[in-house]
């Protein structure tokens, strides 16, 4: 039989994968811990980027660890160490570090609001950010992150704590400054719904982005012409105030035709209507058929779920940190795969098989051999027949 063909000449290994996540953390995000600290940062972020793999919280990883410092102290440091508005800015940096090197000369990118539900106690919701009603509650632990999409994957420029004050304006504000200093060309910027508002569009114009975002049916006029008609392309505006001035903003509308022909199990017409403005969008199905690439950024978040240290803290430094480390595993996985897994070749490399599951995997086992974790425990009678082979 012929010989499986050789993949590469080297290997990384589980303990290097853990290695070049803490040494990411510890280079971006340095800590004080004073001269008698028993333990020094790369404790604390092997802890953590092990917690955040295995998907547990830092007590029960400590508590089942041999060789991890004691939770109160990892805890102690993660809730005293870190400034919020310090972490927001070390964080984007920490995340864009490798990603830049694989961005192309043009780069699509996309903006999305990502709300976790709070459960807790309704009159202990300061710093949350509140909304509409969704799954049961109206707080929020809320989240913005922006991505660029290359060849199909997301990689993670920067991520934003929300909290009631902030508007999605001055969320995109922010973010257009973060494409303003990319040395990479902006093709395109692709928004959720949330963003569609007369503040939001006149920032894409004045910084002259192309940009693609479904519209929301307000007013007589828009939801006439989302209800009769097909696929077709109409100006409309909108007027905004601020500070006691108003103004109108005005842009396409493209609009989108189906016949849902049993879907969803219903029959007619279905409309979308997406403000767009863009060079490359010609048409109503091409405004929807390139707004689909958006919806690739919501498995960002179904990965994060796979891998993000489990919490019941209200602290929203240590909620935040959490959820960056979780998005720093998913860049780094992107990173390494394609610049040191992939197979260079003529017309692009060849990605190999490795899963983010594997990836996260491997970390796991990693944090769990520095750890010490327990492989086994104590019984009070010995092990009979029935338990070896």
């Amino acid at each position: 039989m012929p010989s499986k063909q050789q993949q590469a000449d080297n290997e990384i290994h589980e303990d290097q994968l853990l290695n070049f996540l803490v040494n990411a953390l510890d280079q971006e995000i340095s800590l004080d811990l004073g001269a008698n600290a028993e333990i020094d940062t790369e404790d604390i972020y092997e802890v953590l980027v092990g917690a955040c793999a295995d998907g547990t919280s830092i007590s029960t990883l400590c508590s089942s660890s041999e060789n991890s410092p004691a939770a109160n102290t990892i805890l102690y440091h993660l809730r005293t160490k870190f400034e919020l508005e310090r972490l927001e800015r070390v964080a984007n940096t920490l995340l864009r570090r490798d990603v830049i090197e694989l961005l192309p000369e043009q780069v699509e990118v996309c903006a999305d609001l990502h709300l976790r539900p709070y459960y807790g106690n309704e009159d202990d919701t300061d710093g949350l950010y509140h909304s509409e009603a969704k799954r049961g509650t109206t707080a929020f632990h809320a989240y913005a992150t922006l991505y660029a999409r290359v060849k199909n994957k997301r990689h993670t420029l920067a991520v934003r704590r929300l909290e009631d004050g902030d508007t999605a304006s001055s969320v995109l504000a922010e973010f257009l400054g973060v494409l303003d200093g990319l040395d990479a060309e902006v093709k395109a910027v692709y928004l959720d719904r949330g963003f569609y508002d007369s503040k939001c569009l006149t920032l894409l114009q004045a910084h002259n982005y192309a940009y693609v975002m479904p519209i929301i049916r307000w007013g007589e006029t828009i939801q006439q012409e989302l209800s009769e008609g097909w696929s077709r392309v109409i100006n409309h505006d909108l007027t905004g105030k601020l500070d006691g001035h108003s103004w109108t903003v005005e842009f396409p509308v493209y609009i989108d035709c189906t016949y849902l022909n049993g879907r969803y199990d219903e029959n007619g017409v279905a409309r979308h209507g997406y403000a767009a403005d863009a060079p490359f969008i010609e048409t109503p199905r091409a405004a929807r058929y390139h707004y689909s690439k958006r919806f690739g950024i919501e498995s960002s978040y179904r990965l994060s779920e796979q891998a993000i240290a489990t919490k019941t803290t209200r602290d929203a430094t240590v909620r935040l940190l959490y959820v960056v480390v979780s998005l720093l595993l998913q860049n780094a996985w992107r990173y390494l795969h394609y610049e040191y897994v992939a197979t260079p070749r003529r017309g692009g490399r060849r990605l190999w098989w490795w899963p983010y599951k594997e990836f996260v995997n491997m970390v796991r086992r990693a944090a769990w051999t520095a750890l010490a974790v327990r492989r086994g425990v104590p019984a009070n009678r010995p092990p009979d027949d029935r338990f070896h082979r």
